[in-house]
């Protein structure tokens, strides 16, 4: 059921259209592709929705940490949430990055298909995401930080054990499975 409210948050970010970096993998490298872009082009979007991201995530995460807004059971409960997700190490979180990575561009490449359903997908990619335990770098950046706000882990674990291999599994799977896999089966369509 928890699956649920991860999967509910990602509604929320997807059909209301902010800008999330994983989404971002596929549309951005779309032009790249098409060759109507260049790649600095897509690094400096990319680095710029990522940068945004992550500034959001540590403020919620401090903004969860304000004294007295939670319970001190719900309050562990989110520190555990950190301190799982960065359980597995760097290959772990990359492995598991990878997977998540190339979800959340499958479920951006089938949104056209979907037309009024594409809720439906959402739910369906992202709950399959949360259930599995995959690592989202920015949905598990919030948890991170507030783990390593309250000292249960570290900020090195933050970056170098969470971070750093979620985002490069998460770009893998994304770019790798997703845009240039899917893109060559139907390059001559377009």
């Amino acid at each position: 059921m928890a699956a649920f409210g991860y999967s509910l948050g990602f509604l929320f970010v997807t059909m209301g259209r902010q800008q999330l970096f994983t989404e971002t993998t596929l549309t951005v490298m779309l032009p790249v592709l098409h060759k109507t872009h260049g790649i600095g082009d897509v690094a400096r979007y990319w680095a710029i929705v990522f940068a945004a991201n992550i500034v959001a995530t540590l403020l919620f995460a401090a903004a969860v940490n304000i004294p007295g807004l939670f319970k001190p059971d719900q309050i562990h409960a989110f520190s555990e949430l950190g301190m799982k997700a960065v359980e597995p190490g760097f290959a772990g979180v990359l492995v598991k990055g990878v997977f998540a990575g190339w979800l959340i561009a499958l479920m951006v490449w089938l949104q056209p298909a979907a037309a009024t359903a594409r809720w439906i997908i959402i739910v369906a990619v992202t709950w399959l995401i949360a259930v599995a335990e995959f690592s989202h770098v920015i949905a598990g950046s919030i948890e991170t930080a507030f783990a390593a706000m309250r000292g249960d882990i570290g900020w090195d674990q933050y970056v170098l054990g969470f971070l750093v291999p979620a985002l490069v599994g998460n770009s893998i799977g994304g770019v790798v499975f997703v845009a240039l896999l899917n893109h060559a089966q139907v390059k001559e369509e377009v």
